[in-house]
């Protein structure tokens, strides 16, 4: 018989977001009058716009006429939609075929593992998205989990007491850096200092950073880099992942892209561009050619007013969570809050608890579903992460539930 891919053996039981769902269900199952408020997964609640609908909508009904059929795109994406994404998220700092067009960032995070291949060392931050982690282990980067993360993977502590910043002396040379900014599940933006600092580091330790930027939209301080390509150097080291899921409302579309600058290279000179073009062109068939009409729609003038307005709601729900969580109640338990105003999450310390213990009690008592802090990293633990992703009315219920919670 053919041997598994070890790998998968090496994983530890339960992606993050499953086990999360088990628990729901259980809870769901022996409470069945219960209304479970989810303020746990990062999906998008509210309707698609109407100017990106229409668009979407539109193409696909003229897909049902002769003029209007369209087959297999290129791989790279649609070439009206690089040229944007080029000019209004980048300002003309990266060229059109530096733009891949993909079905998310996720998929795409998992697709550039492969030009790396098992030899890679790997460094994150922790906490991150668990992706990074598991990606890597499943490719062989990493090994099985030693009780404190997995061998191979250089896990950069970001804490508060750090301000969420890893000490980067510790990444091996010739690493592959994955960093997120604004930061999943801390919500924590680096500054331009910050990401200076990281570049300078992988230029001159012959590094490569994944730079996720999917929750750029959500930055309104202007003093804080969006993306990573706004960082002097940043092109002879860095790919950036981005997408549409959040500012759009496109987690079930499934858009987005990435930017593999020209001037990154391998070790004996070969552009990283010109493999992840293969890849795209021959692991990937290209992004449905509806969403992709989505997003030209989307960074139409009307498009990007629409989207400022859905991330804004987001945005609101977050201070009204923050307002609940800062009262002298729990304050006086010493549960502390990070949220800076420039992302969907709030990122909440509860002082010597098991993250997983606190999930169970504010299921218990509030029935409102988290996210487990260390389901992101040895970093997470005692922290729960609440997403702002939700209806306003079920945020604003779920705070009344949360002032009555035991602390």
């Amino acid at each position: 018989m053919i041997k598994r891919n070890t790998g998968f053996s090496h994983l530890t039981a339960g992606y993050l977001f499953p086990e999360i769902a088990k628990r729901r269900r259980e809870y769901a199952s022996s409470h069945p009058n219960a209304k479970i408020i989810s303020l746990g997964i990062g999906n998008t609640t509210e309707p698609l716009t109407p100017h990106i609908t229409k668009a979407m909508a539109d193409y696909a009904k003229a897909l049902g006429t002769k003029d209007g059929y369209s087959g297999y795109g290129d791989e790279q994406g649609n070439t009206a939609l690089r040229e944007k994404i080029a000019r209004v998220f980048y300002s003309g700092k990266i060229s059109v075929d530096e733009v891949f067009i993909s079905d998310g960032a996720k998929c795409d995070i998992a697709r550039i593992q492969t030009l790396f291949g098992r030899d890679v060392n790997v460094a994150v931050q922790d906490p991150a998205y668990p992706v990074y982690v598991d990606g890597s282990v499943v490719y062989g980067a990493a090994g099985a989990n030693n009780g404190s993360g997995y061998e191979g993977i250089c896990y950069m502590s970001c804490l508060p007491e750090n301000s969420f910043f890893p000490d980067l002396s510790k990444i091996q040379k010739n690493s592959l850096i994955y960093f997120c900014s604004p930061n999943n599940p801390t919500g924590a933006v680096a500054t331009r200092e910050q990401l200076k600092a990281l570049v300078d580091f992988a230029n001159k330790n012959g590094c490569i950073i994944i730079f996720d930027a999917a929750y750029f939209c959500f930055i309104r301080d202007e003093n804080l880099p969006k993306s990573i390509f706004e960082i002097e150097g940043a092109k002879t080291c860095a790919i950036e992942v981005n997408s549409f899921s959040k500012p759009a409302g496109f987690t079930g579309v499934r858009l987005g892209w990435s930017v593999v600058p020209s001037d990154l290279k391998y070790e004996d000179g070969t552009p990283v561009k010109n493999d992840w073009n293969r890849v795209m062109t021959t692991l990937f068939n290209g992004a449905s050619n509806i969403a992709q009409a989505g997003g030209l729609a989307a960074l139409d003038d009307e498009g990007l007013t629409e989207m400022k307005s859905l991330v804004d709601y987001y945005l609101e729900n977050a201070r009204i969570m923050k307002a609940t969580l800062t009262t002298p109640r729990f304050k006086a338990a010493g549960v502390e809050v990070y949220f800076d105003g420039n992302s969907p999450y709030l990122w909440v310390r509860f002082p010597n608890q098991k993250s997983w213990d606190v999930f169970d009690k504010i299921l218990n008592e509030c029935q409102i579903v988290t996210t487990p802090g260390s389901g992101f990293g040895p970093a997470g633990e005692s922290f729960i992460r609440f997403s702002s992703f939700g209806h306003r009315s079920d945020v604003e219920e779920a705070c009344k539930r949360l002032e009555n919670l035991n602390l």
